[in-house]
């Protein structure tokens, strides 16, 4: 009969790892740091060169056209802009789609797919930071893809030199608009990604709202309102609460007071309308993409 053989003696090696004594910066340092990651990571950087293309493509594609504007401006010496900057973002909403449909995936569904939100929810961060941070970065990028060909006009209003005052008053408004638009747009496109971990079902998903909406509103409003040349009814008026595009335009114009070319101006009733139902989709996205991680951490 053999003897028991007796359990190897451990050994503890000593590989230089140090005790950390500094400070503990805590949740908000934690956030913070997770915001910043993500904004850059929205654009592809610190990530591989495959990630960078189409956010970047997609920035360029926005600065082009108000690049060429500027030149032909200045070429010109053009006493007026060609566009008022508070427009520019109308005329590529394919653009501003295309954007939000690829980047929101990848800030909301990806640690979903990985798995790795369990990391981030073990402590200290809630899962409300999460959100939080994910959603400001989301804000941050379309923010910038939206204002920074609007600063590139800005610039080139100034280079051909037409008036200063009524230049920066239209930068600045343009800039307020962007982020309304940013806003709206971060919080459908962060709740939609937010509820699959497949980034193709998210990218579809969230293509399919903004242009369904987008078409069915645009449709519903040429219907509604057939008397081309006419002033616009008020069933085709609230017709523009279709779409986040066409909400975001009518109250920018109420709350700015900047009517485009053949546009209308809602009166105080139409603008508290539209305000209120933007705040309030806004405030159900915010609320759903919390639920959501609040299911995740549990389980």
């Amino acid at each position: 009969m053999s003897e028991p053989t007796s359990p190897a003696a451990g050994v503890i090696h000593d590989i230089g790892y140090r005790h950390y004594d500094g400070p503990r910066l805590g949740r908000a340092a934690i956030t913070r740091a997770l915001m910043v990651s993500s904004l850059r990571h929205a654009y592809g950087l610190g990530r591989s060169g495959k990630s960078k293309v189409m956010p970047l493509l997609l920035l360029a594609t926005m600065v082009v056209p108000a690049a060429i504007m500027v030149g032909i401006m200045n070429a010109m010496k053009m006493p007026d802009p060609i566009i008022n900057p508070i427009e520019y973002a109308g005329l590529l909403q394919v653009v501003i789609a295309l954007f939000l449909a690829s980047q929101a995936p990848q800030l909301f569904s990806r640690d979903l797919r990985y798995r790795s939100i369990v990391l981030y929810l073990a402590r200290p961060p809630h899962r409300s930071d999460y959100a939080l941070a994910k959603l400001v970065a989301l804000i941050g990028s379309l923010v910038i893809l939206i204002g920074l060909p609007v600063f590139v006009l800005y610039v080139g209003a100034l280079l051909a030199k037409q008036d200063f005052g009524t230049s920066t008053k239209q930068f600045l408004l343009a800039l307020v608009g962007a982020v309304l638009l940013s806003v709206l747009l971060a919080a459908i496109g962060g709740l939609i990604a937010a509820a699959t971990p497949r980034r193709g079902f998210a990218v579809a998903a969230i293509i399919a709202v903004l242009l369904v909406s987008f078409t069915a509103s645009t449709i519903t409003i040429a219907v509604v309102n057939q008397d081309i040349g006419g002033p616009m009814k008020t069933a085709a008026r609230y017709a523009h609460l279709g779409s986040p595009f066409t909400l975001v335009d009518v109250l920018q114009t109420f709350l700015l007071r900047q009517v485009p070319d053949g546009g209308w101006i809602p009166t105080t009733q139409q603008g508290i309308v539209f305000a209120l139902v933007y705040v309030a989709i806004v405030a159900v996205c915010v609320w759903g993409i919390n639920q959501r991680y609040a299911k995740v951490a549990r389980g």
